[in-house]
């Protein structure tokens, strides 16, 4: 699920590089985890402010979700991705591409606000910050419309489906795809 940050326990106010080398870290667990994702913690979860790098793999399907009384930042530090916004019935109402080479970089999600997440680009990773401490009982309230998790090819499905959805906030995205295909069949 997540590890946390490998901390100088002989300094404990020595500062933290949030540099490649744990970008980089954070994206090769991500490419072995089963779930294609990976979360490297700077936080500690009792804590009052819950910071931390998730990397995303594009066949990662997390289901959508909200939580209750606490807003979301996501910023893009590498890659990009679709956040999108659900109705309570789960159609699809909005949808922001954030993306680190912008020109929207970050989003916030207020609290209560059903959402989601597709990754668009192989090794992106994004810096989260919510309202701790963390509980998992309560942290969030996944969408009972939307395919579990633990049922991939649903998930995936889930993903093509908000792709096309919002297809039309995704055209230079769409073409670098049909290019990567064109390339995968020529080689």
């Amino acid at each position: 699920m997540s590890t946390p940050y490998a901390r100088d326990l002989l300094n404990p106010y020595s500062l933290i590089p949030l540099d490649d080398h744990l970008l980089d870290h954070a994206v090769e667990a991500a490419e072995h985890s089963p779930r294609r994702r990976h979360i490297v913690r700077l936080h500690e979860h009792g804590e009052a402010v819950q910071r931390m790098f998730n990397a995303i793999e594009p066949e990662s399907y997390m289901r959508p979700h909200r939580h209750a009384d606490k807003p979301e930042t996501l910023v893009a530090m590498r890659g990009s991705l679709l956040v999108a916004r659900f109705a309570d019935d789960g159609t699809p109402i909005e949808g922001v591409v954030v993306s680190a080479t912008g020109p929207v970089r970050g989003v916030e999600i207020p609290p209560g606000a059903w959402h989601g997440i597709v990754c668009l680009q192989p090794g992106t990773v994004v810096f989260e910050v919510t309202r701790g401490p963390y509980d998992p009982a309560t942290h969030k309230e996944l969408a009972g419309w939307a395919p579990p998790e633990e049922d991939s090819e649903a998930g995936l499905a889930y993903i093509a489906f908000l792709r096309a959805r919002f297809e039309s906030i995704l055209p230079r995205l769409a073409a670098l795809d049909q290019i990567q295909a064109e390339e995968d069949e020529l080689c």
